[in-house]
């Protein structure tokens, strides 16, 4: 199968799979209004999914860096998108807390065998790992426009149509599968992998990444809820803040990896992490419409470094990619997750805005983690050198990616 059609099919599984992590913060409005959660109750729908995948995703990628696993696409792929098919179906909190735990398990399985897929089938192509990032992306931002028109039509109980995109995402990686089962060698697997494992810049930018994912999923929680008094609209004010926050990663994704053919990831992510501070500035203290601007520059400056740590994070860890692509991809998503019932505590306590001034710190210690991070080597996978060179060409940024 040629690597452009690999990579799109991979790309669209992907924008199946991430649905169901931006679909938890859409519906998080809907529990509220229909089953009259609190904040803290609310973002402990938010806890409940990022937990078990953060403890699952590891176990994940370490199987993934031990055996070529591909089957677990498909697999995972319909079970995130079966826990939050049943997440509406019962008034029970504790039930509903056990669904959307298992839509985390489901999207944590899916997220280090599907980085290593990506790293086989673009064959070490910064450009292809861009796609396939896209793709997720895509799936955040189109998460509250699918649940808003299922949940808003029928209510919480129609929510076993969200299975939908898990059944096509599934389906869409089949073709994918066979090509690697027909494939005549495992290139870009651990034992084929070239080069030395750089623990301590990994652990530096995981830490960054965390820093970053805290600010996303308490914007993704809350931007909703803080948008709506802030502008005095209504539900469908708090959506559009929503979707502008997912769009803005696919917009910041495409942005990250044309910049990184100009200069190299480090810098480029840098910069990005440095200016958006102002960004979330102004998402918590900018009024009215004024604020939906600010919104969008939240999020491109959050996703243009995207897919360029986990390229970073496959290099920094040439011998582990199932572990290195898991955590960037999932993990730290997951990590910030946990932050969502202390932020939701504290707005009870106070008021949401008080409680999402913290959030203009993390990018800030993002760009510090990122200051003294270094370019790495460009490990050599097997039978990618030409390609390489050819998408390389002269430019010596582009040669620092995969």
């Amino acid at each position: 199968m040629p690597k452009n059609k690999s990579i799109v099919l991979l790309a669209a599984g992907h924008a199946c799979v991430d649905v169901y992590q931006g679909a938890v913060a859409a519906l998080v409005p809907f529990f509220v209004a229909e089953r009259a959660y609190t904040y803290a109750a609310a973002s402990g729908l938010v806890l409940a999914a990022s937990l078990l995948s953060s403890v699952a995703q590891p176990l994940f990628g370490v199987l993934t860096d031990r055996y070529a696993v591909p089957w677990l696409l498909p697999v995972s792929t319909v079970l995130g998108g079966l826990g939050m098919a049943l997440s509406g179906v019962s008034g029970s909190y504790p039930l509903t807390l056990l669904f959307v735990a298992l839509s985390g398990v489901g999207v944590a399985a899916y997220h280090p065998e599907s980085a290593r897929v990506a790293r086989v089938v673009g064959r070490g192509s910064h450009r292809s790992m861009g796609w396939f990032s896209l793709g997720g992306n895509v799936g955040f931002a189109a998460a509250p426009l699918l649940v808003s028109v299922v949940i808003a039509t029928g209510g919480l109980r129609f929510s076993p149509l969200l299975i939908l995109p898990a059944l096509i995402g599934s389906v869409l990686t089949l073709p994918v599968l066979r090509a690697l089962d027909e494939a005549p060698s495992p290139a870009g697997d651990k034992r084929a992998a070239k080069g030395r494992d750089d623990w301590a810049s990994f652990v530096r930018l995981s830490l960054a990444v965390v820093c970053r994912s805290v600010v996303f999923v308490g914007m993704s929680t809350f931007v909703a809820f803080h948008v709506r008094a802030r502008t005095g609209g209504g539900t469908a004010a708090g959506t559009v803040a929503l979707f502008v926050l997912y769009l803005g990663g696919a917009v910041g994704t495409v942005v990250g990896s044309r910049l990184a053919h100009r200069w190299d990831r480090v810098a480029v992510v840098r910069t990005s992490y440095l200016s958006t501070v102002a960004a979330v500035a102004g998402v918590v203290f900018v009024p009215g419409p004024a604020i939906y601007p600010c919104v969008a520059l939240t999020s491109v400056g959050l996703y243009v470094p995207f897919s360029l740590q986990v390229t970073l994070a496959q290099d920094y860890l040439p011998t582990r990619v199932g572990t290195a692509g898991g955590i960037t991809l999932g993990l730290t998503v997951s990590v910030g997750g946990l932050t969502s019932p202390v932020i939701g505590r504290f707005a009870d306590a106070t008021s949401l805005r008080t409680a999402l001034m913290p959030l203009i710190a993390m990018p800030a210690i993002s760009w510090l983690l990122f200051r003294t991070l270094p370019e790495p080597a460009v490990p050599e996978l097997p039978g990618d050198g030409a390609e390489a060179a050819r998408e390389a060409g002269s430019d010596a940024p582009e040669r620092s990616g995969l």
